[in-house]
């Protein structure tokens, strides 16, 4: 699969690429999956800052196969031959949650490497039919799932944003939007099927 990625030598997203994808408020068309990778050494998470950067999908309107940005971020992750021997712990930082077959793919993937783990931040929720059950599902098989605060924007931007030495600025109700997202995660992630 050839990957929509940003090129290896410059890892970072412009400022407006990323307030433009990730503010929670408003509704992207693209969905970019920022991504870190840390390694088990005895209690302490150490980050392989190798393993570290972004995708996002391609749509239908570019050439090529449309393809989500979770599947490309499945095609770089087994690319790197994780050493079963050790523990990984995987932080995806996504501008929209997992569709229920994204969700899917990668709950097949976390119960074929159990020495993975894996913990998805939202900025905002993917609503279509199947897409709560999917998160379901992905949350059974091992992955933690939160909707993004300013903690973790604030982070995103330090640590994939090209922001030329300036802080993080939160949007107007950042905090809010946020709030009422996660209330909304939580209570999805909680319906039982019938």
């Amino acid at each position: 699969m050839e990957a929509s990625t940003a090129p290896r030598t410059r890892c970072l997203l412009d400022e407006n690429t990323f307030t433009e994808n990730f503010m929670n408020q408003i509704r992207a068309r693209k969905t970019y999956l920022c991504y870190k990778v840390e390694i088990l050494d005895g209690d302490t998470w150490v980050p392989l800052d190798e393993n570290k950067g972004f995708v996002h999908n391609k749509g239908a309107n570019q050439p090529g196969q449309p393809c989500h940005a979770e599947l490309y971020f499945l095609d770089r992750i087994r690319s790197w031959n994780l050493d079963r021997g050790l523990h990984y712990r995987l932080t995806c930082f996504i501008s929209w949650t997992p569709c229920h077959t994204c969700a899917q793919n990668l709950a097949t993937f976390l119960g074929e490497n159990s020495h993975v783990s894996l913990r998805i931040f939202a900025s905002r929720i993917y609503s279509l039919p199947g897409c709560g059950a999917g998160l379901r599902t992905l949350q059974a098989a091992g992955a933690q799932i939160a909707i993004m605060t300013s903690k973790e924007f604030e982070h995103c931007w330090e640590t994939f944003v090209d922001h030329q030495g300036r802080p993080f600025q939160p949007w107007d109700d950042l905090e809010v939007v946020s709030q009422h997202l996660c209330e909304k995660l939580q209570a999805i992630l909680q319906t039982q099927q019938n």
